[in-house]
């Protein structure tokens, strides 16, 4: 009860949510008055949101935080809970967060980022998994742990390293630096910078135009990134060029032949 003997308002319960709009889905990450900080509930359902989403109708998924900001980090209030032993430590690294992380990088579908606000911690490992980064020119990207006392896991920290390059990743994790988004576009780990007011638009045009193109070619696309990424690109010969005598690429060329727009 407050002073004057009224209730404290109700906090809403942090989750992620998911809404489909036809080709597209928008995954949204909210914790109210806390910038969208992650619980431990919100690492294990944004793992099952994305174990659930590889959908033949769906072409790209837009991940945003609600109310203009991305994700500030981990929720800190649940810290002192799980952290000081090592087990549950570890639990929570490799079997909630990498899990989750790891559902979002095999996603064969295109992901894109809409960035606004803070983009810390978590948020900035989350960013990370994206194929595709747009934000705001206010937004804030870093990792300043360091001030909590802890390091990033390792395989958290080797995302955020090779999306963002060693020169800004050692800053944000040795010396807690925090960057704006004209830096980061500058590093290569965002497609673009733009007023805050138009993000939400170029985002959705982003991905409808993702949506339009042929799926196939998107899931075999991200097939040879995560090859190229992991050096493995000589597993991919044997099944390259399967899709040979597929609708889709069937489609495309007699839809450029007869000058008209494909049907995917």
């Amino acid at each position: 009860m407050t002073a004057a003997g009224t209730a404290s308002p109700r906090r809403e319960r942090a989750s992620v949510s998911v809404q489909r709009e036809g080709a597209v889905a928008v995954v949204t990450l909210s914790n109210a008055g806390r910038l969208n900080a992650m619980t431990r509930a919100m690492w294990r359902e944004l793992r099952t949101v994305f174990t659930g989403l590889d959908d033949a109708g769906l072409r790209c998924i837009v991940i945003r935080g609600e109310g203009g900001a991305f994700c500030a980090g981990g929720d800190i209030s649940e810290y002192p809970s799980f952290r000081f032993e090592e087990p549950s430590l570890r639990q929570f690294h490799e079997n909630e967060v990498w899990a989750a992380l790891q559902a979002l990088l095999d996603c064969p579908i295109p992901l894109v980022a809409q960035i606004e606000g803070a983009c810390m911690g978590a948020g900035i490992e989350i960013a990370s998994c994206c194929d595709i980064r747009i934000a705001g020119a206010t937004a804030k990207f870093g990792a300043p742990i360091a001030k909590l006392g802890f390091p990033m896991a390792p395989r958290e920290a080797a995302l955020v390293h090779g999306a963002i390059g060693d020169v800004l990743a050692r800053d944000m994790l040795l010396a807690a630096g925090v960057h704006g988004a004209q830096r980061l576009y500058d590093a290569g780990f965002l497609l673009q910078v733009l007023p805050d007011n138009e993000v939400a638009t170029a985002v959705q045009v982003h991905a409808d135009r993702i949506a339009a193109l042929a799926p196939q070619a998107a899931r075999l696309h991200k097939r040879t990134f995560a090859a190229l990424k992991a050096g493995a690109t000589q597993n991919l010969l044997a099944t390259a060029y399967d899709y040979a005598d597929s609708a889709e690429h069937r489609e495309g060329i007699a839809a450029f032949l007869a000058k008209r727009t494909p049907n995917f």
